[in-house]
């Protein structure tokens, strides 16, 4: 008989390991069964929480950031403390990229770095940080439960009680993700508060995932990334948001969507009150959306257009509008919005008929990346909001267009019917400088090469995107039926730039003729009426006073 492999017999070894620390770390309570711990010895806190080598979920968020306990780890004795695996989904504050420089981490695994881009690019190319890998933002949260496990998580809320339930507020975002997967393989968690209540309005976080509690006498810093400036639309963008409305959301019927960051997208908001109601498209498009709340997109809640919104996180100023739209936003019992990225990012993922984003770059063949030379900045939740999800079985008349419409998908399944989501990306020819945004080859496979990565970080795949749409057309590209195809057609909307002065302007004329290429002319569009006029508000006070007052802006947004 062969012999067998020694059985386990030690079962415990992570809790052992939890414990000890829990016991070490008493001596920082403010009292025996205590939970806080005083600002001052937060990092002797840490010191005593992390070792060399754990694995650490600070929390980065897209808005949100546990700013006090990220200055903490910074000023904890390399000595004592390094080789740090960091697992979180934003590196936005100069303190997550200190913690690599003072040698206390050498390894991130993260989703979105554009805040510190060049800083994160800067510290790869000198050997600080090596970049495991770059996520999306599920992507990484599924990584939480399965190899990526935090041993210490590091999280922000609003208040606590100090039994230490948390109220996260409006802006929850990551934090039960975060803290679920640590607290539960026997890691501890440490949240920095603003303030200790008796009562908490509602309970975000149980008392029983939190391990300590900071009480750190402040607000966390909380970006308010989500808002742009009317003020700032040009009329190209508006021409472009023109012909996504009318050319695909009104031809698709598309209801439920997602937006990403950008003037582009920002254009479309406000032109759903004025443009899109001109064309009788109230109540047939953007009704339902997977998004944080745009100031943007007040002018259109206020008229009717939007049904519901789900966030991904909350917008800074936007709470007390948020609290008085309860038929449109999730509002609890407290009477505050809650937003939850995880849920958000699956809503958005399978529940929705269209993604539109912004991008830098678009190669021949139509993949898309936003990152550029010397800069590292990663995805976010673009790569899984702009895919088509094979998973998806409920149908809307949106998404089985789209299917139908998809010529090389047929080639593939035989006569089975199967639906298709809407990936729409807007890209103006050139970029800030005159940066040619039509490429022959991406920057990211030179990133690729100088960071070791095993695959370019290209945003979204060519296969995934459906339409181009750029101030000279829409680029229609699920419509194509074959690779070379595709290529004449990213061509014909390219513009001036190296890849678009390689169009055939016969090829181009067929494909206008076949409505694979659509012009601002073939949609019926003046180009000399695209202009600001058209917008539902021109400024951040005007859409103050559309919100009723009750949109209360940063002060580095008011003009007035």
């Amino acid at each position: 008989m062969e012999s067998m492999a020694a059985r386990r017999t030690e079962w415990t070894l992570r809790k052992n390991e939890f414990l000890k620390r829990l016991c070490e770390a008493q001596q920082f309570v403010s009292e025996p069964g205590s939970k806080i711990v005083d600002p001052l010895d937060c990092v002797s806190l840490l010191e005593a929480v992390i070792q060399s080598g754990d694995r650490v979920a600070l929390e980065g968020n897209n808005q949100k950031q546990a700013d006090f306990l990220a200055d903490c780890l910074c000023n904890v004795d390399a000595k004592r403390v390094n080789n740090l695996h960091m697992v979180q989904s934003v590196i936005a504050l100069p303190s997550h990229c200190e913690v690599f420089e003072r040698g206390i981490a050498r390894l991130a695994d993260f989703s979105y770095s554009s805040p510190q881009s060049a800083r994160v690019a800067q510290m790869v190319s000198e050997g600080k940080m090596k970049i495991g890998e770059i996520h999306t933002y599920l992507e990484l949260f599924g990584r939480y439960f399965v190899d990526l496990t935090p041993d210490v998580a590091l999280v922000a809320a609003i208040s606590a009680d100090r039994a230490g339930n948390l109220y996260t507020g409006p802006n929850t975002e990551d934090t039960p993700t975060i803290v679920e997967a640590t607290k539960f393989r026997q890691g501890i968690v440490v949240a920095q508060v603003e303030k200790i209540v008796d009562k908490l309005p509602r309970v975000d976080i149980p008392g029983e995932w939190v391990d300590f509690l900071v009480p750190v006498g402040r607000p966390c810093y909380t970006e308010p990334l989500f808002t742009r400036d009317p003020a700032l639309i040009t009329d190209v963008h508006v021409l472009m948001a023109m012909m996504v409305i009318k050319g695909i959301y009104g031809e698709y019927g598309v209801r439920s969507l997602n937006h990403g960051i950008g003037f582009g997208t920002c254009a479309i908001e406000l032109l759903l009150p004025t443009y899109a109601e001109s064309l009788g498209l109230k109540g047939k498009i953007c009704s339902h959306w997977t998004v944080n709340p745009h100031p943007s997109l007040i002018p259109a809640i206020e008229c009717g257009f939007v049904e519901s919104v789900h966030s991904f996180g909350s917008e800074v100023g936007m709470e007390d509008y948020m609290a008085s739209r309860p038929d449109v936003f999730f509002i609890g019992p407290d009477g505050n919005m809650r937003s939850n990225r995880a849920m958000c990012q699956v809503a958005g993922h399978y529940a929705v008929d269209a993604f539109v984003g912004s991008t830098l770059q678009v190669d021949r063949y139509g993949n898309s990346s936003a990152a550029v030379a010397g800069r590292i900045a990663g995805f976010g939740g673009a790569p899984n909001m702009g895919c088509d999800p094979p998973g998806r079985r409920h149908s809307t008349p949106s998404w089985l267009r789209a299917g139908r419409e998809s010529a090389m998908t047929r080639g593939l399944i035989g006569p089975v019917e199967r639906g298709r989501k809407l990936v729409i990306q807007m890209v103006e020819t050139f970029g800030a400088g005159r940066v040619q945004s039509f490429v022959h080859r991406l920057d990211a496979w030179t990133l690729m090469e100088e960071a070791g990565f095993a695959i370019p970080p290209i945003m979204m795949y060519g296969d995934a995107i459906t339409h181009l749409v750029t101030e000279e057309g829409i680029a229609h590209l699920l419509r194509c039926d074959s690779l070379k195809q595709r290529e004449a057609a990213i061509k014909a909307v390219a513009g001036y730039t190296d890849l678009g002065r390689e169009a055939d302007p016969k090829e181009t004329l067929e494909l206008r003729r076949q409505g694979i290429v659509q012009t601002p002319e073939d949609l019926g569009i003046d180009i000399g009426d695209a202009s600001t006029s058209h917008l539902a508000a021109h400024s951040i006070r005007e859409l103050v006073e559309w919100s009723g007052g009750l949109y209360r802006p940063p002060d580095r947004f008011r003009e007035w």
